[in-house]
Protein backbone atom coordinates (compact mmCIF):
# COMPACT_ATOMS: atom_id res chain seq x y z
CA UNK A 1 0.00 0.00 0.00
CA UNK A 2 1.19 3.61 -0.91
CA UNK A 3 1.91 6.32 1.43
CA UNK A 4 0.27 8.91 1.94
CA UNK A 5 1.68 12.43 1.77
CA UNK A 6 -0.17 15.83 2.84
CA UNK A 7 0.74 19.31 2.08
CA UNK A 8 -0.51 21.28 5.03
CA UNK A 9 -1.59 24.61 4.70
CA UNK A 10 -4.50 25.50 7.57
CA UNK A 11 -4.73 23.34 10.45
CA UNK A 12 -8.61 22.59 10.71
CA UNK A 13 -8.69 21.59 6.82
CA UNK A 14 -5.90 19.58 7.11
CA UNK A 15 -6.80 17.99 10.47
CA UNK A 16 -10.32 17.33 8.10
CA UNK A 17 -8.17 15.31 5.35
CA UNK A 18 -6.00 13.22 7.92
CA UNK A 19 -9.12 12.13 9.56
CA UNK A 20 -11.38 11.50 6.79
CA UNK A 21 -8.02 8.88 5.45
CA UNK A 22 -8.36 7.44 8.36
CA UNK A 23 -11.77 6.85 8.58
CA UNK A 24 -12.18 6.05 4.77
CA UNK A 25 -9.32 3.90 5.37
CA UNK A 26 -11.60 1.86 7.92
CA UNK A 27 -14.00 1.51 5.53
CA UNK A 28 -12.64 -0.26 2.96
CA UNK A 29 -9.63 -1.93 4.49
CA UNK A 30 -10.84 -2.92 8.58
CA UNK A 31 -11.38 -1.77 11.63
CA UNK A 32 -8.84 0.45 12.44
CA UNK A 33 -6.93 0.36 8.97
CA UNK A 34 -5.84 2.77 7.15
CA UNK A 35 -2.74 3.70 4.86
CA UNK A 36 0.63 4.96 5.83
CA UNK A 37 0.53 8.89 6.33
CA UNK A 38 2.49 11.83 6.52
CA UNK A 39 1.62 15.54 6.79
CA UNK A 40 3.67 18.61 7.15
CA UNK A 41 2.56 22.42 7.40
CA UNK A 42 4.57 25.95 7.38
CA UNK A 43 2.33 27.99 8.82
CA UNK A 44 -0.75 29.48 7.73
CA UNK A 45 0.71 33.24 8.15
CA UNK A 46 3.33 32.61 5.85
CA UNK A 47 1.11 31.16 2.82
CA UNK A 48 -0.76 34.53 3.49
CA UNK A 49 2.09 36.58 3.54
CA UNK A 50 2.91 35.32 -0.05
CA UNK A 51 -1.17 34.95 -1.23
CA UNK A 52 -1.76 38.51 0.20
CA UNK A 53 0.97 39.95 -1.88
CA UNK A 54 0.04 37.78 -5.36
CA UNK A 55 3.23 35.75 -5.20
CA UNK A 56 2.27 33.03 -6.24
CA UNK A 57 6.16 31.24 -6.80
CA UNK A 58 6.06 31.93 -3.36
CA UNK A 59 3.60 29.93 -2.41
CA UNK A 60 4.83 27.20 -5.03
CA UNK A 61 8.55 27.31 -2.75
CA UNK A 62 6.35 26.71 0.39
CA UNK A 63 4.62 23.87 -1.28
CA UNK A 64 7.85 22.09 -2.71
CA UNK A 65 9.65 22.89 1.08
CA UNK A 66 7.01 20.55 2.48
CA UNK A 67 6.70 17.98 -0.83
CA UNK A 68 10.80 17.53 -0.08
CA UNK A 69 10.30 16.72 3.43
CA UNK A 70 7.02 14.40 2.78
CA UNK A 71 9.28 12.75 0.14
CA UNK A 72 11.96 12.05 2.43
CA UNK A 73 9.86 10.93 5.01
CA UNK A 74 8.92 8.11 2.42
CA UNK A 75 5.46 9.37 1.08
CA UNK A 76 4.40 8.02 -2.33
CA UNK A 77 2.24 10.81 -3.52
CA UNK A 78 1.07 13.96 -2.33
CA UNK A 79 -2.30 15.91 -1.74
CA UNK A 80 -2.93 19.23 -0.69
CA UNK A 81 -6.40 20.06 1.34
CA UNK A 82 -6.78 23.85 0.50
CA UNK A 83 -8.22 24.85 -2.64
CA UNK A 84 -6.65 28.52 -3.03
CA UNK A 85 -3.06 27.57 -2.76
CA UNK A 86 -3.34 25.06 -6.17
CA UNK A 87 -3.36 28.56 -8.11
CA UNK A 88 0.72 27.52 -7.74
CA UNK A 89 0.20 24.08 -8.68
CA UNK A 90 1.42 24.24 -12.07
CA UNK A 91 4.69 25.91 -10.64
CA UNK A 92 4.64 23.16 -8.94
CA UNK A 93 4.05 19.45 -10.52
CA UNK A 94 6.53 19.57 -12.50
CA UNK A 95 9.41 20.25 -10.26
CA UNK A 96 8.07 17.95 -7.33
CA UNK A 97 9.66 14.85 -6.17
CA UNK A 98 6.71 13.37 -5.87
CA UNK A 99 3.71 12.93 -7.92
CA UNK A 100 0.01 15.22 -6.68
CA UNK A 101 -3.99 14.42 -6.95
CA UNK A 102 -4.91 17.56 -7.50
CA UNK A 103 -8.14 18.81 -5.65
CA UNK A 104 -9.93 20.76 -8.10
CA UNK A 105 -9.30 17.84 -10.45
CA UNK A 106 -11.06 15.24 -8.21
CA UNK A 107 -14.20 17.85 -7.78
CA UNK A 108 -14.84 17.88 -11.22
CA UNK A 109 -14.87 14.28 -12.21
CA UNK A 110 -17.32 13.56 -9.11
CA UNK A 111 -19.36 16.18 -10.14
CA UNK A 112 -19.23 14.58 -13.80
CA UNK A 113 -20.01 11.26 -12.47
CA UNK A 114 -23.01 12.87 -10.59
CA UNK A 115 -24.13 14.43 -14.14
CA UNK A 116 -24.14 18.05 -12.56
CA UNK A 117 -24.01 20.68 -15.17
CA UNK A 118 -23.71 23.90 -13.21
CA UNK A 119 -21.74 23.83 -10.11
CA UNK A 120 -21.49 27.14 -7.62
CA UNK A 121 -18.11 27.40 -6.10
CA UNK A 122 -17.85 28.56 -2.58
CA UNK A 123 -14.23 29.74 -1.23
CA UNK A 124 -11.84 31.83 0.01
CA UNK A 125 -11.96 35.20 -2.22
CA UNK A 126 -8.88 34.60 -3.72
CA UNK A 127 -10.04 30.55 -4.84
CA UNK A 128 -13.69 32.26 -6.31
CA UNK A 129 -11.92 34.72 -8.25
CA UNK A 130 -8.66 32.35 -9.43
CA UNK A 131 -8.46 29.91 -12.35
CA UNK A 132 -8.23 26.62 -10.80
CA UNK A 133 -11.78 26.02 -10.51
CA UNK A 134 -12.98 27.92 -14.03
CA UNK A 135 -9.97 25.35 -15.37
CA UNK A 136 -10.78 22.02 -13.95
CA UNK A 137 -14.82 22.47 -14.59
CA UNK A 138 -14.30 23.64 -18.09
CA UNK A 139 -12.00 20.85 -18.85
CA UNK A 140 -14.60 18.57 -17.67
CA UNK A 141 -17.46 20.09 -19.80
CA UNK A 142 -19.17 22.05 -16.20
CA UNK A 143 -20.24 25.47 -15.88
CA UNK A 144 -20.03 27.20 -12.58
CA UNK A 145 -20.99 30.17 -10.70
CA UNK A 146 -19.50 32.18 -8.14
CA UNK A 147 -21.31 34.67 -5.41
CA UNK A 148 -21.68 38.35 -6.04
CA UNK A 149 -18.85 40.51 -4.75
CA UNK A 150 -20.45 41.54 -1.85
CA UNK A 151 -20.96 37.89 -0.85
CA UNK A 152 -17.43 37.21 -1.50
CA UNK A 153 -15.93 39.20 1.04
CA UNK A 154 -18.59 38.05 3.47
CA UNK A 155 -17.82 34.43 2.84
CA UNK A 156 -13.63 35.17 2.68
CA UNK A 157 -14.41 37.03 6.23
CA UNK A 158 -16.13 34.03 7.79
CA UNK A 159 -13.34 31.92 6.61
CA UNK A 160 -10.68 33.41 7.67
CA UNK A 161 -11.64 35.31 10.86
CA UNK A 162 -13.66 31.87 11.75
CA UNK A 163 -13.34 28.61 10.58
CA UNK A 164 -9.80 28.42 10.10
CA UNK A 165 -9.45 28.93 14.13
CA UNK A 166 -12.14 26.36 14.72
CA UNK A 167 -15.35 28.37 15.17
CA UNK A 168 -18.06 27.45 13.78
CA UNK A 169 -20.96 30.28 14.49
CA UNK A 170 -24.97 29.33 13.51
CA UNK A 171 -25.14 33.15 11.58
CA UNK A 172 -22.29 32.47 9.67
CA UNK A 173 -24.09 28.97 8.58
CA UNK A 174 -27.11 31.27 8.07
CA UNK A 175 -25.21 33.53 5.44
CA UNK A 176 -24.22 30.92 3.50
CA UNK A 177 -26.88 29.27 3.30
CA UNK A 178 -28.64 32.66 1.80
CA UNK A 179 -25.20 32.79 -0.36
CA UNK A 180 -26.08 29.06 -1.79
CA UNK A 181 -29.34 29.47 -2.32
CA UNK A 182 -28.58 32.96 -4.73
CA UNK A 183 -25.92 30.26 -6.48
CA UNK A 184 -29.42 27.92 -6.62
CA UNK A 185 -31.74 30.41 -8.01
CA UNK A 186 -28.90 30.83 -10.74
CA UNK A 187 -29.80 27.36 -12.20
CA UNK A 188 -26.67 25.76 -10.17
CA UNK A 189 -27.00 22.02 -9.35
CA UNK A 190 -24.99 21.92 -6.67
CA UNK A 191 -22.05 23.41 -4.92
CA UNK A 192 -18.88 22.78 -3.94
CA UNK A 193 -17.47 23.43 -0.75
CA UNK A 194 -14.17 24.96 -2.14
CA UNK A 195 -12.95 25.82 0.92
CA UNK A 196 -11.44 23.37 3.02
CA UNK A 197 -12.93 24.54 6.32
CA UNK A 198 -16.55 24.96 5.10
CA UNK A 199 -17.88 21.48 5.36
CA UNK A 200 -17.23 22.15 8.92
CA UNK A 201 -20.02 24.86 8.68
CA UNK A 202 -22.32 23.35 5.70
CA UNK A 203 -23.59 20.38 5.99
CA UNK A 204 -25.42 18.12 3.94
CA UNK A 205 -28.38 18.64 5.42
CA UNK A 206 -27.88 22.23 6.18
CA UNK A 207 -27.42 23.23 2.23
CA UNK A 208 -30.05 24.19 -0.27
CA UNK A 209 -28.36 22.31 -2.75
CA UNK A 210 -26.59 19.42 -3.02
CA UNK A 211 -22.71 19.29 -1.74
CA UNK A 212 -19.35 18.35 -2.91
CA UNK A 213 -17.16 18.27 -0.15
CA UNK A 214 -13.49 18.96 -1.94
CA UNK A 215 -11.57 17.73 1.56
CA UNK A 216 -13.16 14.45 1.73
CA UNK A 217 -13.26 13.93 -2.10
CA UNK A 218 -9.68 14.47 -2.01
CA UNK A 219 -9.08 12.11 0.78
CA UNK A 220 -11.07 9.60 -0.70
CA UNK A 221 -8.94 9.43 -3.77
CA UNK A 222 -6.08 9.33 -1.75
CA UNK A 223 -7.36 6.34 0.13
CA UNK A 224 -8.26 4.80 -3.61
CA UNK A 225 -4.78 5.67 -4.72
CA UNK A 226 -2.82 4.16 -1.69
CA UNK A 227 -5.02 0.67 -1.77
CA UNK A 228 -5.00 0.04 -5.85
CA UNK A 229 -0.88 0.91 -5.97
Amino acid sequence: MLHVGIVACSTEGAALCYRTVSLVGAEMLGRHDHPEVSLHSHSLAQYMKYIDAGDWAGVAQLMLSSAEKLARAGADFLICPDNTIHQAFDLVEHRSPRRWLHIAREVAMEAQRQGIKKLGVLGTRYLMEGPVYPEALTAAGIEYRIPRKAQRERTNEIIFDELVNGKILPASLEYYVEVINGLRREGCDAVVLGCTEIPLLVTPEASPLPTLDSTRLLAKAAVRKAVEG
